[in-house]
């Protein structure tokens, strides 16, 4: 239940380090009421020993990892606020990023979700910042090229468009940094549990599609993202999570779309392409994604 206009932000943390203070002193520093709720999957590292001391951070702390999707809606009775925040540990905001978010969102009634543009440390547009869905057509596009061949191919990157000058609708937006209007959280759902890490968020936005719900693009909105920090101590679990989760993704939201032997190909495909990247991990941990 609301009991007030205040943004409740949810944090998963997995040995987030110094960046999870400096993700939650951000959040903190906003121009517009907020919570902060931390669900800490049993990090070993001392990243909630260093975190602000403030009335208005919660932490929830996990004997296992269980997972961002788990974790996420572990948090979710603690929170009162008419929007949330879906923040990933490595980020970090402008004081007036959330009060931004809110009137875009004020005035777009029928969006359910927005996002941001999510930057490397650069200041360069992240990859999967701007997506389409990855549709397995699209993804056999990605994987063979063909957007090279002929411009009419179109894979789901949406990365090296222009940027508009205004929010505008799109399939998908980054997972590091969802902003969820919580009366259509209610009518969609929370996340897929049986996602452990990776995917769960082009779940939720095929949801939140199904439900006649959109998904906005702002981008005037700048998020740092800080890629990766969560996930270095253990680079090929991170992959084969991940790998997994598009796997599923496909068997949930297309096996009766697509032809069976389309989609045990585009399936075979994601695995090959899980071999190849452990195997580079393997022999170049330093420079593997």
């Amino acid at each position: 239940m609301i009991v007030d206009r205040v943004i409740s932000v949810i944090i998963v943390n997995f040995n987030g380090g110094e960046l999870l203070t400096k993700c939650v002193s951000s959040v903190l520093a906003s121009t517009f009421p907020v919570t902060v709720h931390i669900v800490d999957n049993a990090s070993k590292d001392n990243s909630l020993h260093t975190l602000p001391q403030d009335k208005r951070v919660q932490i929830i702390k996990n004997t296992e990892n269980m997972g961002f999707a788990r974790a996420t809606n572990l948090a979710l009775p603690d929170t009162n606020g008419e929007y949330l925040l879906i923040l990933n540990p490595d980020c970090v905001i402008c004081p007036d990023t959330l009060a931004r978010f809110v009137k875009v969102m004020d005035n777009n009634p029928q969006a359910g979700m927005a996002g941001g543009l999510v930057q490397n440390l650069d200041g360069s547009e992240q990859a999967g910042c701007r997506r389409s869905i990855p549709t397995p057509w699209r993804t056999m596009v990605r994987i063979l090229h063909l957007d090279k061949l002929h411009p009419r191919f179109k894979n789901f990157v949406l990365t090296c468009q222009p940027l508009p000058d205004k929010p505008i609708e799109l399939e998908g937006i980054s997972g590091a940094c969802m902003f969820v209007r919580r009366s259509a959280l209610e009518v969609v759902g929370t996340m897929d549990e049986s996602y452990f890490l990776h995917c769960e968020d082009l779940d939720w936005f095929m949801r939140f599609h199904a439900k006649q719900f959109s998904i906005l693009f702002i981008p005037d909105i700048k998020v740092l993202h800080v890629k990766g920090v969560c996930s270095r101590q253990q680079p090929i679990r991170v992959l084969w999570y991940k790998h997994r989760g598009m796997i599923r993704f496909y068997r949930k939201f297309f096996r009766h779309q697509y032809p069976s032997v389309l989609l045990w190909i585009v399936i075979m495909a994601v695995g090959v392409r899980f071999a190849i990247l452990a195997l580079k991990t393997l022999i170049h941990p330093k420079t593997s994604n």
